[in-house]
């Protein structure tokens, strides 16, 4: 079963890095649904968490029985994905709670700097199979 990413639909640089893992993941490893989709908030409550309310401020990876958030599921994305992006998963040994600062920062400016959406973006039909809501 591929994982699955969950993100902010509604986010414009959430969406486009969607797009950016779609382009770097040729395995096809990673599936995607919004964190405002009934599918993800059945998904994170499967694992004993609740989908975020009002404007989500991580991405969430569900790998297996494991839920990754913020800068751990980001890196872990990152290890599957084709090229240098791989280097990225180093830093997971840095501290959690260091990894998050910086990805706190981003998330609560990421509407500021990128851009929101009114409602969460219909994927291609190229890439409709790898959305799951």
């Amino acid at each position: 079963m591929p994982a699955i990413v969950l993100f902010d639909g509604v986010c414009n640089f959430c969406n486009a890095s969607v797009q950016f893992i779609i382009d770097r993941d040729p395995a096809n490893r990673f599936s995607f649904a919004p964190l405002q989709s009934d599918l993800a908030k059945d998904l994170l409550r499967k694992h004993g968490m609740t989908a975020p309310e009002g404007d989500p401020d991580t991405i969430i990876l569900v790998d297996g029985d494991r839920v990754y958030t913020r800068s751990g599921a980001a890196l872990r994305i990152a290890r599957h994905l084709s090229g240098a992006w791989k280097a990225f998963a180093v830093f997971l040994v840095v501290p959690w709670f260091l990894r998050d600062l910086g990805y706190w920062i981003f998330a609560k400016n990421r509407y500021r700097l990128f851009g929101k959406s009114d409602t969460c973006r219909v994927p291609t039909p190229e890439f409709r199979a790898r959305f799951l809501a």
